[in-house]
Protein backbone atom coordinates (compact mmCIF):
# COMPACT_ATOMS: atom_id res chain seq x y z
CA UNK A 1 0.00 0.00 0.00
CA UNK A 2 1.12 3.31 -0.29
CA UNK A 3 1.07 6.69 1.26
CA UNK A 4 1.71 8.96 -1.65
CA UNK A 5 3.49 9.25 -4.72
CA UNK A 6 5.95 12.36 -5.73
CA UNK A 7 7.89 13.12 -8.60
CA UNK A 8 11.22 13.90 -8.13
CA UNK A 9 13.08 17.07 -9.66
CA UNK A 10 14.94 14.67 -11.96
CA UNK A 11 11.53 13.31 -12.78
CA UNK A 12 11.77 9.65 -11.14
CA UNK A 13 8.24 9.08 -9.40
CA UNK A 14 8.48 7.75 -5.94
CA UNK A 15 6.34 5.64 -3.62
CA UNK A 16 6.00 6.42 -0.08
CA UNK A 17 5.54 3.31 1.89
CA UNK A 18 5.91 4.54 5.53
CA UNK A 19 6.07 7.37 7.15
CA UNK A 20 6.95 8.51 11.16
CA UNK A 21 6.64 12.13 11.62
CA UNK A 22 6.63 13.93 15.32
CA UNK A 23 7.11 17.59 16.34
CA UNK A 24 10.64 18.92 16.21
CA UNK A 25 10.13 20.68 19.74
CA UNK A 26 7.70 18.13 21.69
CA UNK A 27 9.10 18.11 25.37
CA UNK A 28 11.48 21.13 25.41
CA UNK A 29 10.63 22.17 28.54
CA UNK A 30 13.30 24.41 29.37
CA UNK A 31 15.43 26.55 27.25
CA UNK A 32 14.83 27.82 23.50
CA UNK A 33 15.82 26.44 20.02
CA UNK A 34 19.55 27.13 19.51
CA UNK A 35 22.64 25.46 16.94
CA UNK A 36 23.75 23.21 19.49
CA UNK A 37 20.28 21.77 20.40
CA UNK A 38 19.48 21.73 16.71
CA UNK A 39 22.67 19.65 15.88
CA UNK A 40 22.08 17.54 18.50
CA UNK A 41 17.99 16.74 16.47
CA UNK A 42 19.27 16.76 13.16
CA UNK A 43 21.96 14.10 14.24
CA UNK A 44 19.55 12.04 16.43
CA UNK A 45 16.85 11.95 13.61
CA UNK A 46 19.68 10.43 10.88
CA UNK A 47 20.68 7.85 13.58
CA UNK A 48 17.05 6.87 14.68
CA UNK A 49 16.82 6.50 10.86
CA UNK A 50 19.65 4.43 10.11
CA UNK A 51 18.72 1.95 13.47
CA UNK A 52 15.00 1.55 11.99
CA UNK A 53 16.03 0.40 8.70
CA UNK A 54 19.77 -1.15 9.19
CA UNK A 55 19.33 -2.64 5.55
CA UNK A 56 18.64 0.24 3.66
CA UNK A 57 20.62 3.38 2.58
CA UNK A 58 19.71 6.03 5.10
CA UNK A 59 19.36 9.88 3.57
CA UNK A 60 19.64 12.91 5.38
CA UNK A 61 17.76 16.44 4.02
CA UNK A 62 19.55 19.22 5.32
CA UNK A 63 16.77 20.69 7.44
CA UNK A 64 16.34 24.90 6.56
CA UNK A 65 17.46 26.88 9.77
CA UNK A 66 15.59 30.21 10.62
CA UNK A 67 17.06 33.17 13.00
CA UNK A 68 13.98 34.84 14.18
CA UNK A 69 15.06 38.62 15.52
CA UNK A 70 15.29 37.61 19.27
CA UNK A 71 17.90 38.67 21.74
CA UNK A 72 20.61 36.02 22.37
CA UNK A 73 20.48 34.02 25.22
CA UNK A 74 23.18 31.70 26.87
CA UNK A 75 23.10 29.51 24.04
CA UNK A 76 23.66 31.97 21.51
CA UNK A 77 21.06 33.19 18.73
CA UNK A 78 17.55 31.66 18.40
CA UNK A 79 18.07 29.45 15.64
CA UNK A 80 14.34 27.35 14.87
CA UNK A 81 14.32 24.44 12.71
CA UNK A 82 10.76 23.29 10.90
CA UNK A 83 7.98 22.41 13.09
CA UNK A 84 7.90 18.80 12.01
CA UNK A 85 10.23 15.78 11.62
CA UNK A 86 9.91 12.26 9.16
CA UNK A 87 11.53 9.62 8.28
CA UNK A 88 9.95 8.14 5.03
CA UNK A 89 10.81 5.14 3.31
CA UNK A 90 10.73 5.18 -0.62
CA UNK A 91 10.84 3.12 -3.41
CA UNK A 92 10.88 3.41 -7.57
CA UNK A 93 12.17 1.91 -10.28
CA UNK A 94 15.25 -0.22 -10.28
CA UNK A 95 18.35 1.20 -10.85
CA UNK A 96 19.67 -1.41 -13.20
CA UNK A 97 17.09 -3.05 -15.35
CA UNK A 98 18.05 -6.87 -13.98
CA UNK A 99 16.47 -5.96 -9.89
CA UNK A 100 13.24 -5.31 -9.28
CA UNK A 101 12.99 -2.38 -7.53
CA UNK A 102 15.08 0.35 -5.79
CA UNK A 103 14.60 1.84 -2.34
CA UNK A 104 15.63 4.87 -0.32
CA UNK A 105 15.21 5.57 3.49
CA UNK A 106 14.92 9.82 3.88
CA UNK A 107 15.33 11.68 6.81
CA UNK A 108 13.50 15.01 6.66
CA UNK A 109 12.36 18.32 8.52
CA UNK A 110 9.07 20.01 7.30
CA UNK A 111 7.11 22.89 7.98
CA UNK A 112 3.26 21.10 8.26
CA UNK A 113 2.67 17.36 9.48
CA UNK A 114 0.75 16.95 5.64
CA UNK A 115 1.88 13.73 4.33
CA UNK A 116 4.70 14.93 1.43
CA UNK A 117 3.03 14.19 -2.01
CA UNK A 118 3.09 14.75 -5.56
CA UNK A 119 4.45 18.69 -6.39
CA UNK A 120 3.00 19.84 -2.75
CA UNK A 121 6.38 17.93 -1.12
CA UNK A 122 8.94 20.16 0.11
CA UNK A 123 11.64 20.90 -2.54
CA UNK A 124 14.59 19.75 -0.47
CA UNK A 125 12.93 15.92 -0.66
CA UNK A 126 11.94 16.72 -4.05
CA UNK A 127 15.69 17.32 -5.23
CA UNK A 128 17.13 14.23 -3.46
CA UNK A 129 19.56 12.49 -5.99
CA UNK A 130 17.85 9.20 -6.18
CA UNK A 131 20.17 7.48 -8.54
CA UNK A 132 23.21 8.26 -6.08
CA UNK A 133 21.74 7.57 -2.98
CA UNK A 134 19.13 4.83 -3.54
CA UNK A 135 19.69 1.04 -3.63
CA UNK A 136 18.59 -1.75 -5.51
CA UNK A 137 17.01 -4.95 -4.39
CA UNK A 138 14.87 -8.27 -5.74
CA UNK A 139 11.44 -9.03 -4.48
Amino acid sequence: MSLGHTVLLSGRSIRLTELWMSSTYSGMLEGYPCKRLNDLKVDWLQRRAERAYPSQPVHLVPPSREYPDATPGAFGPVEILPSVFCIGSFDSAPLEPSMDASTLVVAWFQHTPDVPAGENADPALRGIDWEALAQDFEL
